[in-house]
């Protein structure tokens, strides 16, 4: 159903990953998508994994939508303020939802991995934490400018189950603590206005990049207990799923009472009923049926007989201190 049509909405990062999959996710709910990059076609890319604007927006105008790509840079604040104009101008002011999802940090993250902090260069932080943290803050602060006019709006900051529990790194855990932080704290200022601040945590999501870890360490034979959920591919959900999900909250009627909270995309696709692109539901990572199979690997095959039961963020907190491994 085209339930967001005559919406405006911005995806940051959308060459590849879960930007692309979202803004294919929020074109087949009918919204008007502008996606940002710093690739406008494959022959600027760096890195040999792919992704450009030009093949986002053949991929949202083949799913009938419409898609209006801008090459941004989200580590210069001139681009993302100008970025903000062409918007303001060619949209009379309309900006119902940002996604803040651009970053830059996955290479620097891959290159690092398995390594203690100190055994990094203190450059990882900005790798992790500029495009990623920052550039979230900067383009919220021009997209609340125009929400806050209208007293309506929508601020999505994408982060993740390492904002909680050790994932990736300390840089990567205290950039998406800090996400979260941010979307929360921005609700606080934002909701007198009546614009809505989240934050939103996929789970584990197949992307490009993460893919590419995932058979790296399967060809290094680096799959251990601490790690077993990258290689196996248990659970994943496609780019695709939190498109969808953020095409709902974006159409809620009173999406203010999420305001400041943190939003779990496989909880939000069961209450709406959606499905990913394959048309499974993977469930949440604090569900038992992705816990237990972890603790007692021989009930893996059996996962669908566990109840969908999530654990209360408590247990799930002390459950993560104590068995870092599971995430």
């Amino acid at each position: 159903m085209k339930h967001l049509e005559g919406k405006v909405t911005l995806v940051t990062g959308a060459t590849r990953g879960l930007g692309k999959g979202i803004a294919i996710g929020l074109s087949e709910a009918g919204a008007t998508v502008y996606i940002t990059g710093r690739s406008l076609n494959n022959s600027s890319s760096t890195n040999d994994i792919g992704g450009s604007l030009n093949e986002t927006q053949l991929a949202i105008e083949e799913a009938g939508g419409v898609c209006i790509p801008v090459q941004v840079d989200h580590s210069n604040d001139e681009q993302v303020r100008l970025l903000f104009e062409r918007i303001q101008d060619e949209q009379n002011g309309q900006l119902d939802l940002l996604v803040n999802n651009a970053y830059s940090g996955v290479q620097a993250l891959t290159e690092a991995y398995g390594r203690p902090f100190w055994d990094c260069e203190p450059s990882l932080w900005d790798a992790s934490n500029n495009v990623g943290l920052r550039s979230h803050y900067v383009a919220s602060v021009f997209a609340a400018r125009m929400m806050t006019k209208r007293r309506q709006g929508l601020i999505c900051t994408l982060s993740s189950w390492g904002g909680m529990s050790y994932i990736f790194g300390t840089a990567y855990g205290a950039g998406k603590a800090a996400c979260d932080r941010l979307a929360a704290d921005m609700a606080v200022e934002l909701k007198p206005h009546n614009v809505t601040s989240i934050s939103v945590w996929p789970g584990i999501v197949g992307t490009e990049h993460f893919s590419r870890l995932a058979l790296d360490l399967e060809q290094r034979n680096a799959t251990d207990q601490k790690n077993s959920w990258l290689g196996d591919r248990y659970n994943w959900e496609t780019p695709l799923l939190t498109g969808r999900v953020i095409a709902k909250l974006a159409c809620e009627q009173n999406s203010i009472k999420r305001t400041g909270r943190v939003q779990i995309v496989a909880e939000l696709a069961k209450k709406y009923g959606l499905v990913d692109r394959d048309g499974n539901r993977p469930v949440s990572l604090r569900s038992l049926r992705f816990l237990l199979p972890f603790a007692l690997p021989s009930l893996r095959k059996y996962s669908w007989l566990i109840p969908d039961i999530q654990m209360p963020w408590p247990l799930l907190l002390l459950s993560t201190l104590s068995s870092p491994k599971i995430y």
